[in-house]
């Protein structure tokens, strides 16, 4: 299939690279690999040419994760936010206009700091919505605050004000969250941890009345929805059981309900045909894309996988490219 987009792209800054020591993520999942995954994430030469060969028109690019949302201190993260949307944007994007956009890279440290960055980006730099990954870290590396918190309110104002999405990216829990996981240290990433942490806080955000206040907002998961598709009829079922228990949020309407209209997902780093019907089946076939995890994953095997995956030309042409047309429609 030609023309496909592609909206889980990562990439990586010099200046990024000198804030993250991910020697932990080296030593987990093999040397080798993050060698090449490195080697991969300051290039757009090569990334065309994969692009070319794959059948890919566009890609959404990306911070890698945990990006901004790992710096503890709020200044930093508003300068190197700033000035990574400012890199990525000339030095990508510019390089390679129609081939290549971005997601805004969002200082979370502070609400009202990430609105204001969402807005410029949005504004200034053309940014078609913005990447979070994960929870923020505040004082330290085991400290969490998460997107369903009041004082990102102004943030989401500025999302659904601007009309454009939130992909929500995987992180690694919290180190003192990681103890179920000793002894099988890679799991603790992409293998398992990235699915559960992720999936917990889209679920917040569904109890936390978000979407009762900005019933427009659009979250994009990635993965196949990190197994929420199998797990909320679950959720759902419990919960209407316990009704009357603590902690249930605020939330007005079912979970399911929020899935079907506020979240996308995409088939980034989960290439396996069944699953990707079983998500379409609880989804819709109207809010699934096509995305690769690149260079975490290659784009020879995504879209190797998506073109010989048996859906229909109707459904192709959809999860392919024309959702994403749609979603993303005010990209030129």
């Amino acid at each position: 299939m030609q023309d496909k987009w592609a909206l889980e792209e990562h990439l990586s800054t010099p200046e990024n690279n000198k804030l993250w020591d991910d020697s932990g993520e080296a030593a987990r999942n093999g040397k080798r690999y993050m060698d090449y995954v490195d080697s991969h994430l300051l290039d757009v030469d090569e990334r065309i040419k994969i692009m070319d060969a794959t059948g890919v028109e566009r890609t959404i690019l990306s911070l890698t994760s945990p990006g901004i949302q790992s710096i503890t201190d709020t200044e930093l993260a508003v300068k190197v936010a700033r000035d990574t949307n400012d890199l990525v944007k000339r030095n990508f994007v510019d390089q390679r206009p129609g081939r290549l956009s971005m997601f805004a890279c969002l200082p979370t440290q502070d609400g009202a700091a990430a609105a204001a960055e969402l807005r410029r980006a949005v504004g200034e730099l053309g940014a078609v919505g913005a990447l979070i990954n994960g929870y923020t870290n505040v004082t330290d590396a085991d400290t969490a605050r998460y997107l369903d918190d009041d004082a990102y309110e102004p943030m989401w104002a500025a999302v659904a004000d601007l009309g454009v999405p939130v992909y929500l990216h995987p992180r690694e829990p919290l180190p003192v969250q990681q103890a179920i996981y000793a002894g099988y240290e890679s799991l603790v990433g992409s293998a398992w941890g990235f699915a559960h942490e992720t999936a917990t806080h889209a679920v917040r955000l569904m109890l936390s009345g978000l979407f009762d206040r900005h019933p427009g907002v659009q979250v994009i998961l990635g993965h196949l929805a990190e197994g929420l598709p199998f797990l909320l009829p679950r959720l759902e079922h419990r919960l209407d059981k316990q009704q009357d228990g603590a902690g249930l949020g605020t939330a007005r309407r079912k979970v399911s309900e929020y899935f079907s209209d506020n979240f996308y997902a995409t088939t980034s780093g989960h290439f396996h045909t069944r699953t990707l019907f079983n998500t379409i089946a609880e989804l819709g076939v109207d809010r699934v894309m096509f995305s690769a995890d690149y260079p975490y994953e290659t784009m020879e095997e995504a879209a190797g996988w998506f073109d010989s995956s048996l859906l229909s030309a109707n459904d192709a042409r959809k999860i392919g490219r024309e959702n994403a047309r749609r979603l993303f429609a005010g990209i030129a």
